[in-house]
């Protein structure tokens, strides 16, 4: 090995560079507490400047070029596994806070690796890959497992609410059909008593003609005889059956207003239990604080305290006293009967024990 020489004839030559080469890592490792991380990194590679170096090196690389990819695959594969293998063997603190002995690791390392072990690390670096490959296999794949665990955990979730929300859906329908039934029934037999009502007037005008024709023909075959007294007859008939068909209405129309109001009276007393129901739920179901706030939005105290302030306006008590004895003193009488008239504006009271007593 020699930089210049002499080439005897038969004599074969090769030339290789010992130019230092540059290896740009981006390096995916896991420290001793199982946490990953990215160390990308530049290593510069080349072969000592001493004989026994560059013997090894043109045995092993004289056939190859530096930058072909058995070389860099050999380099990176060393460089890869002594740097994951340190890397394995600290903790992230310690990589962060002694980077100067972390390089001199991967150093000291990677040196004996490149002088000891070139086609051993070669073939251990890819049993590390494949290892690796495994890791990241087994890793990606309970990754996925997982993810496909939340994945189905979540749709069911959000299927249990679609589901919860179709039931009040329906539940909600449901109770929307009920009262549309209840409406359509109340209007159907509301429909049925105007039917019936309309049929009874009908037939009582029916019947009213039916009159009015036996009549007429009536009145016709009384004619010859008595001319006036049959048109007389008529029109009394004719004034009866008026009566009765304006009674028979007049009881109809009766009856159907009282229907209309009752209805309107029951429509108004279910309003006034369900606001008397929402109130009670305001109220958390104290029915006295209930009454009061009633009394106090209908304004029954101020009434009270009105009709009171009436009561008493103009109030004039006259007392009279009477007394029987002579005039004189009279220490015989146990007590004198004293009657109490109390006068108010529209009434009189008298106490009732003064109708008890006696005279002494």
């Amino acid at each position: 090995i020699s930089k210049k020489g002499w080439i005897l004839p038969g004599q074969h030559s090769q030339f290789f560079n010992i130019t230092p080469v540059n290896y740009t890592l981006q390096l995916q490792a896991m420290t001793a507490e199982k946490l990953e991380f990215n160390l990308p990194a530049v290593f510069t590679i080349g072969p000592k400047d001493d004989t026994p170096s560059l013997e090894k090196y043109a045995k092993l690389l004289s056939s190859k070029d530096k930058n072909s990819e058995h070389v860099k695959d050999l380099v990176r594969g060393i460089l890869e596994g002594e740097t994951r293998a340190i890397a394995a063997g600290m903790t992230m603190e310690e990589i962060f806070q002694e980077r100067k002995g972390f390089k001199d690791k991967l150093i000291k390392n990677v040196q004996a690796e490149l002088e000891q072990k070139t086609h051993e690390g070669a073939i251990n670096q890819a049993k590390v890959e494949v290892a690796e490959a495994k890791y990241k296999g087994d890793v990606g794949s309970k990754l996925r497992e997982g993810l496909t665990r939340q994945e189905t955990s979540k749709i069911e979730a959000d299927a249990v609410l679609v589901e919860n929300e179709r039931k009040v859906s329906i539940a909600q329908a449901e109770m929307n059909l009920s009262t549309k039934k209840s409406e359509y029934s109340q209007q159907a037999k509301i429909t049925a008593i105007e039917a019936d009502q309309a049929a009874k007037m009908r037939q009582a005008e029916l019947e009213k003609e039916v009159e009015e024709r036996r009549l007429l023909s009536e009145t016709e075959r009384l004619r010859v005889q008595n001319v006036t007294k049959a048109t007389a007859e008529y029109e009394a008939a004719k004034a009866v059956a008026n009566a009765k068909l304006y009674s028979v209405q007049k009881a109809e129309a009766i009856l159907y207003r009282k229907q209309k109001e009752a209805e309107g009276l029951l429509a108004v007393y279910n309003a006034q239990a369900e606001g008397i129901k929402n109130l009670m739920q305001a109220f958390g179901g104290d029915r006295q604080a209930a009454i009061q706030y009633l009394m106090i939005e209908k304004g029954i105290y101020q009434q009270l305290a009105k009709e009171n302030a009436q009561a008493i306006q103009g109030l004039n008590p006259k007392i009279t006293v009477w007394n029987t004895g002579d005039g004189a003193t009279n220490t015989g009488n146990k007590f004198t009967t004293i009657v109490v008239h109390y006068s108010r504006s529209n009434w009189n009271y008298t106490p009732n024990w003064i109708a008890q007593m006696t005279s002494c």
